[in-house]
């Protein structure tokens, strides 16, 4: 079964909200095997809603629209869709209690605009909408089904769950789709690419895609297949999954499994350490607290997370985790040197199990030939042991910050493994 998703409202094309709808009803469609073949967004415009429902006969099975079923003049998908249809609104008189009912419930007045919401296209399906006023609404023409909801988020939700998608799981014989995710940081897509070659190029005999989705310092590998029997896909791809492991083993930091969150790096090496019992700090300069507020945003960080200090600068540095100044006068806080000591005196100071620092240049302005915008230091020791290690990013200051952070939890996760 393949599936379009059609949002409608001139405020998505400018920019004024984000539509989050569809990325939510495309999950939901992926869950019960209904692959999404087309996204598209649509002006408040009936030639433009009707050339775009026309497109979408031809390549979906399902048309999934959302917006425009509002009660004044701008929302305009229901007279457009019974003009689709070749058909008329008339007034259906369970909808005009439904409405009615949330009106007076709410001690209001029905207005002549409100009851209006009860017109629906003549031979449509309604679809209750337990959350608002606009009903939705479930028509096919040829082969395809065309299920038009409103654009408000919780109520389209509401109306997908409790209605939607049970009915489409009754009434139709669907596949199974299903996607697992290799997480891997330190490396990027060309070079992972390269060492898989012959493994990826073996997916096509076993029924299997594999799509590359890059983000700043971070690849996921996403393998996807679909069947009748979702036992075999889990399979199939477990067993791909096992055979791929050992060659980027090192880079390897989870897995991502579709529908659920996406464990970031951080709450793995969080878990990690509550799992030990063992604690964390970190002295970070040019992230400017970044990594800090990443391990505070998990809840329930206080269980492993010491505290932080950010010394920007050099005084700071010196005043509040001693490095010795000698430091920066023949090597820079840029340096090896530096993050060793800011590592050894985090741990000693917090009295944590295991510490990180970081030292960098993070841009745009500040670089020499010798450590240009991106130059990168980061250490982390155990009071045992203290470990540093040179980076070098890009030239952009947010990406560098956040390539920064994913590469220091890395190297951090790394060795707590190690230790």
């Amino acid at each position: 079964m393949r599936a379009e998703i059609l949002t409608i409202g001139d405020e998505i094309l400018i920019g004024q909200i984000t539509n989050t709808n569809s990325v939510w009803i495309a999950q939901q469609l992926n869950q019960i095997g209904i692959k999404v073949v087309h996204m598209a967004s649509v002006s408040d415009d009936e030639r433009d809603i009707l050339k775009a429902l026309e497109d979408a006969t031809e390549r979906a099975d399902f048309v999934f629209i959302t917006g425009g079923l509002g009660p004044t003049k701008d929302d305009i998908t229901k007279k457009t869709f019974a003009h689709f249809f070749g058909t008329e609104l008339i007034l259906d008189e369970a909808v005009l209690i439904d409405v009615s009912s949330f009106f007076i419930k709410r001690g209001r007045e029905v207005s002549q605009i409100n009851k209006d919401q009860a017109l629906i296209p003549k031979g449509s399906r309604v679809i209750k909408n337990k959350s608002g006023t606009a009903p939705g609404m479930w028509m096919l023409k040829g082969k395809t089904q065309f299920i038009s909801m409103p654009g408000v988020p919780y109520e389209m939700k509401e109306m997908m769950i409790a209605e939607i998608l049970p009915a489409i799981k009754s009434e139709f014989k669907l596949p199974h789709i299903y996607h697992k995710t290799v997480l891997t940081q330190g490396i990027g897509e060309s070079m992972i690419a390269e060492l898989i070659e012959k493994w990826e190029d073996n997916l096509i005999t076993k029924n299997i895609k594999l799509a590359y989705l890059p983000q700043p310092g971070l690849v996921r590998l996403r393998l996807s297949s679909s069947g009748e029997n979702i036992s075999e896909l889990k399979k199939n791809i477990d067993n791909e999954i096992e055979k791929l492991i050992p060659q980027i083993k090192e880079y390897v930091f989870g897995f991502e499994n579709y529908g659920e969150e996406m464990p970031s790096i951080e709450k793995v090496t969080s878990e990690l350490l509550r799992k030990k019992k063992q604690t964390i700090a970190i002295a970070e300069s040019c992230t400017g607290g970044y990594v800090s507020s990443l391990f505070t945003a998990i809840a329930g960080s206080s269980d492993i997370f010491k505290g932080s200090i950010v010394p920007y600068n050099n005084f700071a540095k010196h005043e509040l985790l001693h490095v010795d100044n000698s430091v920066f006068e023949k090597v820079g806080a840029v340096s090896k040197e530096c993050v060793i000591e800011l590592a050894e005196n985090v741990l000693s100071k917090f009295h944590s199990h295991f510490s990180l620092s970081i030292s960098g240049i993070a841009g745009p302005g500040g670089g020499t030939s010798e450590k240009p915008v991106g130059y990168v230091w980061i250490a982390v020791s155990d009071g045992k042991k203290t470990l540093a290690k040179q980076f070098q990013f890009g030239d952009n200051r947010q990406r560098n910050i956040v390539m920064t952070a994913n590469a220091a939890i890395n190297f951090l996760r790394k060795f707590i493994l190690k230790n």
